[in-house]
């Protein structure tokens, strides 16, 4: 009775690792998503470092606003050299 309760136990958790496994396959590929699973965080614009050229997102970056025009930094060393720069 032990052998057929292990073997039952064994079975579910066989099935439900391959059904998490094609499931991720699937999602990866870009096709089906579960109900409710918004596939992460939202896109975010980048922005072009002027001095470096590294591309950062707005919102986690230094600026300065030149001449009307917002500029946006990676580092402060950057922000800095684009000031001696100008």
């Amino acid at each position: 009775m032990l052998r057929v309760v292990l073997a039952a136990i064994l079975f579910v958790l066989v099935v439900r690792a391959v059904g998490r496994l094609v499931a991720s396959v699937i999602k990866t590929a870009g096709g089906w998503r579960p109900q409710g699973d918004t596939g992460g965080t939202a896109a975010t614009k980048l922005v072009r470092d002027p001095v470096c050229g590294t591309y950062v997102p707005p919102r986690s970056s230094l600026s300065i606003t030149s001449a009307g025009r917002t500029h946006y930094f990676c580092s402060e060393e950057c922000r800095t050299n684009f000031g001696s720069r100008a």
